[in-house]
């Protein structure tokens, strides 16, 4: 390119003035428009999925048919979870709204029914509705103390992660859970301890590893979470009775949010991990993005490459990756979606899975 531009300046000078600066205007113009239109250029091929005014969509939940996914739509007004449709985010209804516990802790069971945790009894419980309409169900009884990240088991027993005040012990008395953790980085709980328990149907309870982020397998026998070490957090991957415990990941990296492929193949996670010399807008080591690897620890792939913070990854059936992410939206995205007012914050993008021999 510098070649390029060197040979046409030496011809401007050969050439008359008032062409000269012709061309003078026509290379700024070229060029500025090319700069415009690479700054909004996904190079990772994401495509945007949901977009309103002045809100935030974050973690994205899609249904186990494929045809829907749940997010968290946030403002200055409302925190609710909503219904959309996979195939261009379109919003159906409105699943939750008035109940903080069920933010982050809401989870499909099936593909017409959500679980949640919810205090709307006087104590914790695990709760269950149908996605659009219907009566709402007690699914567990009473669960003192301070949990997030329920999964629910075929056997009626549930799998989640169990906030410890450096402290306290399991059977320590705990005093009623805050509110949730709604920012992007929900694996930094700080002064607590997060471990994975199992509490079965009759309220009896096992500690079972220290981690958070629980994500179970579609057969409904293995467990991927992440484990802190140190300042690094890993992913791990057990039985669900917690036998037979992986290490699927290592290095100096922050490796959250693991969430498992339909054919249990593989587990798509937020990370960190890119070259630490690579700039990004939010300073050091702090360019989020989704990555993939296979469930025996081969295949890691990087999945977004944004300079921006993408994470909280949901496999779907139509061959994509959903995932949420602050990275800037153009003129012609607002335009696509309607929208006129600010578009800062976070929204649910998609980017094509590759193939993986």
């Amino acid at each position: 390119m510098h070649r390029i531009v060197g040979i046409m300046v030496m011809l401007l000078c050969s050439a008359p003035s008032v062409h000269a600066e012709d061309f003078l205007n026509w290379l700024e113009t070229a060029t500025g428009s090319q700069h415009r239109d690479e700054e909004f250029v996904e190079v990772d091929g994401a495509e945007l999925i949901t977009l309103e005014s002045r809100e935030s969509e974050m973690y994205p939940k899609v249904s186990p048919d494929g045809k829907y996914f749940l997010t968290l739509s946030t403002n200055k007004h409302h925190h609710i979870i909503t219904r959309r449709l996979v195939e261009n985010g379109d919003p159906i209804n409105v699943v939750i709204e008035h109940d903080a516990q069920a933010l982050d802790s809401i989870a499909w069971y099936g593909d017409d029914i959500v679980t949640f945790l919810s205090y709307r009894a006087d104590s914790l419980g695990l709760w269950q509705k149908p996605v659009d309409r219907g009566v709402v169900k007690r699914l567990h009884g009473r669960l003192d103390g301070e949990l997030i990240d329920p999964v629910l088991l075929g056997d009626g027993s549930i799998i989640a992660v169990r906030l410890h005040a450096p402290e306290q012990r399991l059977h320590s008395k705990y005093k009623k859970s805050k509110q949730p953790n709604l920012a992007f980085d929900n694996w930094n709980i700080k002064g607590k301890q997060p471990h994975l328990v199992r509490i079965s149907a009759n309220g009896a309870e096992e500690e079972l590893a220290a981690g958070l982020n629980p994500s179970l397998s579609a057969d409904g026998e293995r467990v991927v979470f992440s484990m802190q070490s140190e300042r690094n957090w890993h992913l791990f991957m057990m039985n669900v009775d917690g036998s037979d415990l992986i290490q699927l990941t290592e290095g100096h990296s922050i490796d959250v949010q693991p969430t498992w492929s339909p054919d249990g193949k593989s587990v798509a996670f937020t990370s960190n991990r890119a070259d630490e010399d690579e700039d990004d807008r939010h300073g050091a080591k702090a360019n989020w993005d989704v990555w993939m690897i296979s469930y025996d620890g081969r295949n890691l792939t990087r999945l977004t490459t944004d300079k921006a913070r993408d994470g909280a990854p949901e496999f779907a059936k139509n061959g994509r990756i959903y995932f949420h992410s602050d990275r800037k939206v153009d003129k012609a995205a607002r335009a696509d979606h309607q929208v006129r007012g600010s578009t800062k914050g976070f929204h649910v993008w998609s980017v094509m899975l590759p193939a993986i021999n």
